[in-house]
């Protein structure tokens, strides 16, 4: 924790004052390694924590503080520091007091196994806003199947049980893979009785961002069917009451842009952006086409905010399949389909995806089935 921890104290900030400022620029993630000391079989970043070549093309702690003083002088009030295994890096502590340092919010994703009680100190003495961790599953069988990595889940449990007792907020998730599909209901029970305030699943699986056919394999052998996913979410009350007040109409009025050819409708690159590991600017994270990164090394980031930004949400489609299928969908509401993820599948930024369309028809004839019974059961 370098001699950065003792040297500089933590002034007040005053968050409050500058949201009334009303500055567009509210949060953005810090991606400060892409490796990762597990070996997840979903996983679309991780590389190995021993590697020297990924370390080489990591931001120096200099670089970072450069980027998150330019964030400030943006209006950023809340940043996310993510990874790969965030933890791996030897300078983690001086980063994250840095960014805390500048009146920012802090949270942070970690797999929790690389936590000890000398972080625990640190984190009480200088709280974090939450740290975020994906619970892949409550047996060391089905855990260690997923992170393929002896030891995991005895590592993870411990950190777990350190944050917690430590009393550092902590928040829960899990992600809906083949492999642990069978351990869902115990997952979330396990989760929600750890974090009463909040826990989600996610049953999306992105596909790798290096490209990686090999490890692309292993994420769509991890995916589950359309009819699947559509049975976990309505067999978990929350979530499906969830979608099914906020996804219920055919097609919702602020997404109905059936005579626009623009590709970007969601709200990426309006108040938030992420930063790669080795210095790439892209609106959201998962955004990694080549037309879509900016590179900070060379540039300054006003540059990327004010003038990159414009230029990649006034992208246009020409192509009639898309513009036919996906724009005027009255079920684009129930989809994951955006230019990032599509690009992602198909090296495309206005491909439809197949398995994104079978998702979205089988959770419209779930809530159509679902409306249903209820309609009868009211008569």
């Amino acid at each position: 924790m370098a001699d950065f921890v003792n040297s500089m104290p933590l002034p007040e900030f005053f968050l409050w004052d500058k949201l009334k400022k009303g500055r567009r620029l509210a949060s953005f993630d810090l991606e400060i390694t892409a490796r990762c000391n597990n070996n997840c079989r979903h996983c679309y970043i991780n590389l190995p924590a021993d590697s020297s070549e990924a370390k080489s093309k990591e931001l120096t702690f200099g670089q970072i503080k450069d980027i998150v003083d330019q964030a400030v002088s943006l209006g950023a009030l809340w940043c996310l520091i993510t990874g790969g295994e965030p933890l791996l890096r030897k300078d983690f502590f001086d980063i994250y007091l840095y960014v805390k340092k500048q009146g920012l919010l802090v949270s942070v994703f970690t797999n929790a196994s690389l936590i000890t009680d000398e972080q625990i100190k640190f984190f009480r003495k200088y709280p974090p806003r939450d740290i975020e961790i994906t619970v892949y599953g409550v047996t060391k069988k089905t855990y260690e199947c997923v992170t393929r990595k002896a030891g995991s889940f005895d590592a993870f449990t411990r950190g777990l049980k350190l944050l917690l007792e430590g009393g550092i907020k902590v928040r829960l998730k899990a992600m809906a893979l083949r492999s642990n599909v069978a351990e869902l209901p115990e997952i979330a029970r396990f989760c929600r009785a750890r974090t009463t305030d909040y826990f989600r699943f996610d049953p999306f699986l992105h596909l790798r961002f290096d490209g990686n056919s090999k490890r692309n394999k292993e994420i769509k052998f991890e995916r589950l069917t359309a009819e699947e996913i559509v049975a976990i979410e309505q067999a978990d009350s929350a979530r499906h009451n969830a979608l099914e007040k906020n996804c219920d109409k055919l097609i919702m009025k602020d997404n109905a842009h059936i005579n626009c050819n623009h590709l970007f409708h969601c709200g990426t690159g309006n108040g938030s952006f992420t930063v790669s590991c080795d210095g790439f600017f892209r609106l959201c994270s998962s955004l990694w086409h080549p037309d879509c990164v900016y590179d900070l090394k060379r540039s300054r980031l006003i540059d990327a905010w004010q003038g990159f930004i414009p230029k990649v949400r006034d992208m246009r489609s020409n192509q009639s399949e898309f513009l036919e299928k996906c724009r005027k969908c009255p079920i684009i509401n129930l989809c994951i389909w955006c230019p990032a993820h599509a690009y992602l599948e198909t090296g495309e930024l206005d491909a439809p995806v197949d398995y994104f369309c079978k998702v979205a028809h089988a959770r419209a004839k779930g809530l159509e089935k679902k409306s249903e019974e209820q309609k009868n059961r009211g008569t």
